[in-house]
């Protein structure tokens, strides 16, 4: 019966594989965590003079190299003139050639943000006209070549490899101890370990090119690998390899030493001591994603990390468990079989981390969405709701599989014919059966009474009788008969006790739902880790937000003539996020009305406790011009009499404070006058 359940357990292991990389690969492009949340000149935008440079705004920090920001010509040569650099906060700029002619020009950008996705995009604007360009904007991202499916493919093999390695040795000493003696379980581990090592490697390589070029070619680039080394990423993968090294201790320890530990004292002070090493080792890995990627930046950074952590930790006991668990109920020994209080054991663990997973889930569902309607509005909500439904799926499995743990627990089977068999070969061995060896391997009957054959004297061979032979000496094939006798009754044992294991109909449901459930854990990996290279809803509504504020704005000062700024700011504090607009009207030379008015991404009024704004012009040396708006409402500042003294290309920076110790200066040039 094994032999036939094994292969079929092998096709459908493959064929869950297969769909998970069907997933993955049907996923497309990853969308990017950082965001374009303002540009000055604007997308599309037509402006009477050239520009002195080109401001992007994004939705948090982004880390720059030389040809991040890139602007070109009509006929698609450069016209920047130095590399980019940060002007405040999150907006960076990028000085053009001066007496640029009329004519359309691309803006190109490709950034890595602050949770380790690199970000790219392109848009055009326009000089004095629209003209015809030579500059194709498509296929701007890295994401969507070989390299980036080799990227987030490792990213996956890093996913699993974690959660196998953690969560089959978290099952070897919290529920099984006995596994770990049984070679199935300690491949299983130690192959878990292979893969996270490999796959770290091979993303430490990837990282240079998935953040640049998108080329093959790159990906042995030394001067790129040394790049990524200076980075958060790159210290991250560093980090994860060293605590790789302290894994690989561990794991020698706990299927060496302490297997062969016989006294009960000195392995229950190894349990312990492998238990906290354990648990430091894999937190400290489980961080090396947490501290470089979503939960690194954003809201609550803090407190986002631990828990991310934590998240991780009870992933890995849940699922990484279920893989120990379904290796042992289909590759244990028939001598060493999973019992049913290991099995009790690991539904009590899986319990505490699906409790972990639901308060940690929902904690990160919060901080990533922002609002009920980005479950559904959002492609991270999407795919949030779909792993929120693999959740509940795996969980009513895993429910079957405990009714079945219960009744396994129930009903213990006798192996009588089994232990029957064992005594008639062992009285055969005593010599006391009905059959024996003689000479070379031929049987003769030997009854307790019997005379020896007529014609040969007593019970041999005369060598007077018969000159030119000797004696033959029955002994050595007598003991090399016997022992392959009893290698296969081993075998035959071996093979009934595997019958009548795998004959317990409720051992056997058992396998078939923890089969089950990996077959969903699979899958719901494959999810996990497109959703953690997609963009979080809060930062996709916040863009959309800041996209129709701009285009808004751009329509009424069409309209009306004054001039509307509308920059988004994050001052790194808790409830830090919003848009701060400035009105100035009629934006000319003289005494000017400016009104203020802060939101939240939302687009509810913003009560903060302090705005300033500057205005200079750089190309006169004239400025910064401070102006201190008076609190009107909730929301709401205005200053009356705003002078301007000249025409020009004007910076306006504003300067906001959310609490004592949290403030950001946000800048965005304009034309007045």
């Amino acid at each position: 019966m094994t032999q036939t359940i094994a292969p079929r357990v092998r096709t459908v292991v493959l064929l869950l594989l297969a769909a998970a990389c069907a997933l993955l690969a049907g996923a497309g492009p990853a969308s990017a965590h950082a965001a374009v949340t303002g540009s000055d000149p604007g997308q599309g935008a037509v402006v009477d003079k050239a520009p002195a440079r080109i401001t992007l705004t994004f939705s948090e920090q982004v880390a720059l190299s030389d040809d991040s920001l890139r602007v070109l010509d009509p006929e698609g040569t450069r016209v920047d003139t130095a590399k980019p650099a940060g002007v405040s906060g999150t907006t960076y700029a990028v000085p053009l050639h001066s007496g640029l002619p009329d004519g359309t020009y691309t803006v190109a950008y490709q950034v890595v943000s602050a949770d380790s996705h690199p970000v790219a995009g392109a848009y055009t604007f326009s000089i004095g006209a629209p003209s015809k360009t030579s500059v194709s904007v498509s296929g701007q991202s890295t994401d969507d070549g070989v390299v980036g499916w080799l990227y987030g493919f490792g990213r996956y093999v890093s996913y699993a490899g974690f959660i196998v390695m953690a969560g089959g040795a978290a099952f070897v000493l919290a529920c099984w101890r006995r596994g770990a003696g049984v070679r199935p379980v300690q491949r299983f581990v130690v192959s878990g370990w292979v893969a996270l090592t490999a796959s770290t490697l091979a993303l430490l390589l990837l990282r240079g090119s998935f953040t640049g070029s998108g080329k093959v070619s790159d990906i042995f680039d030394l001067s790129l690998l040394g790049q990524v080394l200076q980075t958060k990423s790159g210290a991250a993968l560093v980090s994860r390899l060293l605590l790789l090294a302290a894994a690989a201790l561990f794991i020698a320890v706990l299927f060496g030493a302490y297997d062969k530990r016989e006294d009960a004292e000195e392995k229950r002070d190894l349990t312990f001591g492998l238990s906290i090493g354990g648990v430091v080792v894999a937190a400290g890995l489980a961080a090396s994603w947490a501290m470089s990627e979503h939960a690194s930046v954003g809201l609550q950074a803090g407190i986002a990390m631990p828990v991310d952590v934590l998240h991780l930790l009870a992933v890995a006991a849940w699922l990484g468990g279920l893989g120990a668990l379904l290796v042992a109920l289909y590759r244990a020994p028939a001598d060493t079989p999973v019992d049913a209080p290991a099995v009790r054991r690991f539904s009590q663990v899986a319990f505490g981390s699906v409790l972990a997973l639901i308060a940690t889930g929902t904690y990160q569902s919060w901080r990533q969405l922002g609002s009920w309607s980005a479950f559904t509005d959002t492609r991270y909500g999407q795919l949030l709701l779909a792993k929120i439904a693999l959740v509940v799926v795996l969980v009513g499995v895993a429910w079957i599989s405990r009714r079945w743990t219960g009744r396994l627990a129930e009903t213990v089977p006798v192996e009588a014919s089994a232990v029957r068999e064992k005594e008639r070969v062992g009285a055969r061995a005593d010599g006391t059966g009905e059959t024996a060896v003689v000479g070379t391997g031929e049987t003769a009957a030997v009854g307790d009474g019997d005379a020896p054959a007529e014609g040969q004297g007593d019970t041999g061979l005369d060598t007077d009788e018969q000159p030119g032979t000797e004696s033959a000496d029955p002994e050595p094939a007598d003991s090399e008969r016997a022992a392959q006798l009893a290698r296969q009754q081993a075998a035959r044992d071996a093979a009934q006790r595997r019958r009548m294991r795998d004959a317990d109909p409720n051992r056997f449901g058992l396998r078939r739902s923890v089969l089950t459930e990996a077959g969903i854990a699979v899958v719901l990996l494959a999810v996990t880790t497109v959703l953690t290279q997609t963009e979080p809803g809060r930062t996709e509504q916040e863009a959309k937000a800041a996209t129709a504020a701009s285009a808004s704005s751009s329509a009424d000062e069409g309209a009306s003539g004054a001039l509307t700024l509308n920059m988004p700011f994050d001052t790194g504090g808790e409830d830090g996020k919003g848009i701060v607009t400035i009105d100035v009207d009629p934006a000319r030379v003289g005494g000017n009305e400016m009104h203020v008015y802060v939101e939240r991404p939302n687009g509810r009024a913003f009560d903060i406790p302090e705005v300033k704004v500057e205005f200079t012009l750089k190309a006169k040396d004239i400025g910064p011009l401070p102006v201190a708006p008076d609190h009107i409402a909730t929301g709401h500042w205005s200053a009356n009499g705003v002078q301007i003294p000249m025409a020009g290309d004007w910076q306006v920076d504003v300067t906001v404070r959310t609490s004592d110790i949290d403030e950001v200066t946000v800048s965005k040039n304009a034309q007045i006058g």
